[in-house]
């Protein structure tokens, strides 16, 4: 009689093991990871940040939002939040299909000192000139914008998402051509328009500013002398990041083969925010990877291509007409 109570209990245990097994595939959290210690053998680690891997963001579908323009402001939305930025328009009728669009990419600007239109108008002012709206976005928690989440990496990381989202809303603007849609970013901004090309794939013909196109992390790094703590604080939360992510998922320089577009890159050879030598090497690798790309160098010009900004304009229109 033990001997068959024993059994039937061992049987019983069996099947509790097996339907919790079974329990634990079919409702385990997803992007979670299991980490075992001694002190705690089943911490449960959520991945927050693992959606804006290139791999994830390439399969996600950007749909667009309404769009709202008041004067040459526009407002949309990225995922429940607001976003604000500037519109430019040309003057006189609209053309058959609408005006070709330019999303200008702005580079990095002290939120202290920033307003709309900031590193984009006087391109702006030259594209509306020759017939292209322009449509530059502050970026959550500049502008009108809603404030990002406090997380110093996905608000990095959200820029592109920002961009993909507004170039799936031009449809929903009047007077804009969706059909045409091209790129411009300047430094920071560069390597924003990068991310963008390699995540959607699209032909967006595209002209860079002095971009900043070192891997994720060191592009950020590299400027934290710059810091009032030389990045302390950055680099310990750099840290953690590292413990859960592969950086390289988040890494332009890991993605180029996935770009579709022409890419111009403008230079200037007395550049003391972007060296000179990282264009370069950006061609380099863009050509490696079957990119159509241009490079210009402008001697003596610095990182706002004060000293051939003419030409670069001049240069930049012609790419986007050519295509």
């Amino acid at each position: 009689m033990f001997n068959l109570i024993k059994k039937y209990w061992l049987v019983l245990i069996g099947l509790l093991v097996l339907v919790g097994v079974i329990g634990i595939w079919f409702f385990w959290p997803k992007n979670k990871q299991v980490y075992l210690s001694p002190e705690a053998p089943w911490i449960v680690i959520e991945k927050p940040l693992e959606k804006y891997a290139f791999s994830k963001l390439s399969q996600r579908v950007f749909i667009g939002s309404k769009v709202e323009v008041v004067g040459d402001v526009f407002y949309y939305e990225v995922d429940g939040k607001k976003i604000s930025g500037q519109i430019k328009v040309p003057a006189g009728s609209v053309p058959a299909g609408g005006w070709p669009v330019v999303i200008m990419i702005r580079g990095y600007v002290d939120q202290e000192i920033y307003e709309t239109g900031i590193g984009t108008k006087n391109g702006s002012g030259y594209l509306v000139a020759n017939g292209y709206i322009t449509l530059a976005p502050d970026f959550l928690g500049f502008g009108e914008s809603d404030m990002p989440p406090n997380n110093v990496f996905e608000e990095r990381f959200l820029r592109p998402v920002q961009v993909l989202e507004l170039i799936a809303s031009v449809g929903n603007i009047e007077g804009c051509d969706p059909t045409d849609i091209s790129i411009w970013g300047h430094s920071n901004g560069g390597q924003v328009a990068l991310s963008v090309l390699e995540i959607s794939g699209k032909d967006y013909p595209t002209s860079l500013w002095a971009p900043v196109s070192k891997p994720f992390p060191y592009s950020i790094l590299y400027y934290t002398d710059e810091f009032d703590d030389y990045g302390k604080a950055l680099r310990k939360v750099l840290s953690g990041f590292e413990v859960l992510y592969d950086v390289d998922d988040y890494s332009i320089v890991e993605f180029y083969n996935w770009i579709k577009a022409p890419v111009q890159i403008h230079q200037g050879t007395s550049d003391e925010a972007v060296p000179v030598k990282w264009s370069r090497d950006l061609a380099e690798k863009l050509k490696e990877a079957e990119v159509e790309v241009k490079l210009y160098e402008y001697p003596g010009a610095d990182h706002n291509l004060v000293g051939g900004w003419d030409l670069a304009m001049q240069r930049s229109l012609e790419w986007f007409r050519g295509r």
